[in-house]
């Protein structure tokens, strides 16, 4: 750990060029992702869980854990035989999540970057990053899908969810969001300085890179009201 701890040190020195953004207040993040989710977190997390075909006894590793929500929902459905990895780059971030999950044996949390993983090769059944991509480099996301199907095992399978949303105000709302935030980097690679902020966290746009990286099936699923995931699966 006090390895991991001193790679976050680091990062916090260059993120923009090493990790990207960094979200490192949980309590805000909280708030913020509830009320973008329309208060259905709890629900989409299920549903995520669900797409990823976790089973019991299965080991899982969700990069850019944050707060541990979706940690802790696939520690239930993989079951005391299991267990779940959260990594993020936020110290702050695995300190809220460690301090909450206490009670859960089969789930553990440490700092890490998607793009430099600290696992063995084919060494998990499933990998989860949600709400992520969009905050890597632009220049680090081929390296992260790399480690992720890297730390899969044959058949594993990696989910990658970002915003989708449906409708008319949705969209116009994550317009003006993307700009507020490109305000405060620049990262020209980041949502908010891109033509239309809505195709820089379009999940879809990873297929290619998916397939590149060695995967085999990629599908896309939509989730009402604002979430795209994509679901690929390593040959066994």
């Amino acid at each position: 750990m006090t390895g991991n701890r001193q790679q976050s040190t680091a990062a916090h020195a260059d993120p923009k060029s090493e990790i990207g953004i960094l979200i490192t207040k949980p309590r805000g993040y909280l708030v913020v992702k509830s009320a973008f989710l329309l208060g259905r977190v709890g629900a989409l997390n299920a549903q995520l869980v669900e797409l990823t075909g976790a089973a019991a006894g299965e080991r899982a590793v969700d990069i850019g854990c944050g707060p541990g929500q979706l940690v802790r929902a696939l520690a239930l459905r993989v079951g005391p035989s299991g267990h779940v990895l959260g990594i993020d780059p936020s110290a702050e971030m695995i300190d809220y999540a460690t301090a909450r999950t206490a009670a859960r044996p089969n789930c553990r949390f440490e700092v890490g970057t998607a793009q430099s993983l600290d696992l063995p090769d084919a060494s998990v059944d499933v990998v989860t990053s949600t709400f992520v991509m969009h905050h890597i480099p632009e220049a680090k996301r081929a390296a992260a899908l790399a480690q992720m199907f890297r730390v899969l095992r044959p058949g594993g399978r990696l989910l990658l969810a970002d915003t989708h949303p449906t409708g008319l105000v949705l969209p116009a709302m994550v317009r003006l969001m993307s700009r507020f935030a490109a305000r405060r980097t620049d990262d020209p690679h980041a949502a908010g300085h891109q033509a239309d902020p809505l195709s820089a966290i379009d999940i879809r746009r990873y297929r290619e890179a998916l397939r590149e990286a060695g995967f085999g099936t990629v599908d896309f699923t939509a989730i009402a009201p604002t979430t795209g995931v994509l679901v690929a699966t390593k040959n066994g």
